[in-house]
């Protein structure tokens, strides 16, 4: 008995050391990132600039260059903000769908919503819509993402229920529609194909602290959702049948946790473009250390996601000769772990 209590208490440790490992280390990006750039600001300048902020000290403020304050507060400390939100919650959605649909290799672009995103943002660029200013591509790429939602679930729906391989097979189907429709776009484009390929490849160059704040209410409204159906999405990943017998409703948790993750992953496409991976390398990468409860994979996928994205974003911006769509970055680090995550899988069968 005290062996297994304190078997538990050695992994509530670890866990929590872990999360407080990735917490600083993310503290610590973000002021890497926000120091580094054409304009180079010192740490000491950086934290005194926090420091005058938080607590309201306008003394201390006035002591810190005037073009440093504008750099970091409204342009670089938005897009740090934006990138790290929006890794995060693409890492949460990849947690819930390889779980919802037992799929090691599902990602939050799996059943199309980054593709009815794209669509969206490319009917805005192709006829040049600007009714919502800045915010129109977001906007319509937000809609067309929900579409594309409601589109996978009438079709993966029978009287047996939502099932995984059906959500499958739907958003596979999607998938393959829109990107013809995206095709089409980019051939009527003409001189303005390359606006269109742009957004398609993603990037947080115009990231705006009312993308980093929508980001985080989604993010944190999902967070939480997951968290509460945590329990649940452990009973899920053992079998319908055994999740039936212990009192949970597959059809119905699936509905609710896809549609959060699905919610989640299209706000984020629709602020930052197409980024791809992140999904998928993050569960993978941390499950081994976590274990499959998702009470505590979620958190630390949640901060490995804001990790990663923000330091491609870092390299890009800072550290690179020019900067390049952060969705190829993000491929290129991907697309080998992708390989390597579905040979092995393959090996195994």
């Amino acid at each position: 008995m005290t062996a297994g209590i304190n078997t538990h208490n050695n992994l509530f440790n670890k866990h929590l050391s872990l999360l407080v490992f990735l917490l600083i280390l993310l503290c610590l990006l973000v002021l890497i990132s926000a120091s580094m750039g054409y304009v180079q600001v010192s740490w000491s300048e950086l934290l005194q600039l926090f420091t005058a902020r938080i607590l309201g000290w306008e003394n201390m403020l006035a002591q810190v260059k005037e073009l440093h304050s504008t750099v970091v507060l409204d342009v670089r400390l938005p897009r740090i903000f934006t990138a790290a939100a929006v890794g995060a919650g693409l890492a949460l959605s990849g947690v819930v769908y390889q779980g919802i649909l037992l799929n090691p290799l599902a990602d939050p672009y799996t059943l199309g919503v980054s593709s009815g995103a794209a669509f969206g943002a490319s009917l805005v660029l192709l006829f040049n819509l600007n009714f919502l200013g800045a915010y129109t591509i977001p906007v319509f790429a937000f809609i067309f993402s929900g579409l594309t939602l409601l589109c996978v679930i009438y079709l993966s729906s029978s009287s047996g229920g939502i099932s995984s391989n059906n959500l499958i097979l739907s958003g596979i189907i999607m998938t393959a529609i829109l990107s013809a429709a995206i095709s089409f776009c980019k051939y009527l484009a003409q001189e303005k194909v390359s606006i269109i390929i742009f957004w398609l490849l993603g990037s947080f160059t115009s990231s705006t602290w009312i993308d980093f704040f929508l980001v985080l209410v989604f993010l944190l409204f999902c967070l939480g959702l997951f968290m509460f159906y945590s329990r649940d999405l452990n009973l899920i990943c053992l079998g319908t049948r055994m999740a039936s017998s212990l009192g949970v409703n597959p059809g119905k948790l699936r509905l609710i946790l896809l549609t959060g993750a699905s919610l989640l992953a299209a706000v984020c496409v629709s602020v930052s473009g197409i980024i791809g991976f992140v999904g998928l390398l993050i569960p993978h990468m941390l499950r081994g250390i976590t274990g499959p409860d998702h009470f505590k994979l979620l958190p630390v996928s949640l901060l490995a996601g804001a990790i990663l994205l923000l330091g491609a974003d870092t390299i890009t911006r800072a550290i690179l000769p020019s900067e390049i769509p952060i969705g190829v970055l993000t491929a290129l680090i991907g697309g080998p772990f992708f390989f390597y995550v579905f040979r092995k899988r393959q090996m195994a069968i």
